[in-house]
């Protein structure tokens, strides 16, 4: 991951969640949010939480009394996801870096984190907080995207901008977001970390946009493509999102769209 890639303030949470959201993490979510309610936890620590995507899918499903500890590295998408937080939710929201947890050892029996592993700088030592504060028997749910040739769009923009930016190609999407998508080095981390009981799920979903010029706003926009689309042609974003959704037409048409999106699920036992 490159420096600067985990930063995101400004109107980028708004324009992550209101575009990028439904776009390619809600189905995702609301997995995610199944997969925990079946684990039947006590005490629950989301990492990473972001815009809090799983947090509005999970907190509502969990029984009264549960405690639900909502936690992101960065204050701006963590005040927008908790300004989204439907009322009456019992969720504490808390700043957090997941490599030094603010926590008791032993205090959780779940820790989850949607797409989030991918932008940790060290992921093993990540991991091992992770297994720390979880009880024993506790579970370590997450997930991360595969490879940006399995997620249509995600690709389909990165080559667009490429043909934009021929000598420097903006490569956010395929280093960062993408770039976690070996399953034998995402258990070797885990092991390290000291999980036992690894089981990695492949999980295809498709990503629905009402046009192409959601999807193009959604990508340059409400991610940190914006940042190095900026940085090389300052002040022509728009004319930059008019190209990505003129050959996104091209590709998949004017009306409603619809593609495939992949990741990895993975639970470990502590």
């Amino acid at each position: 991951m490159r420096e600067g890639d985990d930063v995101f303030a400004g109107s980028i949470p708004e324009n992550y969640d209101r575009h990028m959201v439904p776009l390619i993490f809600a189905p995702f979510a609301a997995d995610l949010a199944r997969r925990a309610v079946a684990l039947s936890p006590h005490a629950v620590l989301e990492t990473a939480a972001g815009t809090g995507v799983v947090t509005r899918a999970l907190a509502p499903e969990l029984p009264v009394g549960t405690r639900y500890v909502a936690s992101d590295l960065n204050q701006s998408m963590l005040d927008y996801a908790a300004s989204q937080q439907p009322g009456g939710s019992a969720v504490e929201w808390r700043q957090a870096d997941a490599l030094a947890l603010p926590f008791e050892d032993a205090s959780f029996d779940l820790v989850c984190c949607q797409f989030g592993a991918m932008f940790f700088p060290d992921r093993p030592a990540t991991y091992r907080e992770a297994r720390r504060v979880l009880k024993p028997g506790g579970h370590f749910l997450f997930s991360v995207w595969d490879r940006i040739e399995e997620n249509v769009f995600a690709n389909d923009v990165t080559e667009e901008l490429a043909d934009i930016f021929p000598d420097d190609p903006p490569r956010f999407l395929a280093r960062t977001p993408h770039g976690y998508h070996d399953k034998a080095l995402i258990r070797r981390d885990l092991e390290a970390a000291g999980f036992s009981s690894i089981a990695i799920e492949t999980r295809a979903e498709e990503s629905h946009a009402a046009s192409v010029r959601i999807v193009a706003l959604a990508y340059c926009q409400g991610t940190l493509l914006r940042t190095e689309i900026e940085a090389r042609k300052p002040g022509e974003l728009q004319a930059v999102k008019d190209y990505v959704a003129l050959e996104l037409a091209r590709k998949h048409g004017d009306g409603a769209v619809a593609a495939k999106i992949q990741a990895h699920v993975i639970l470990a036992a502590a």
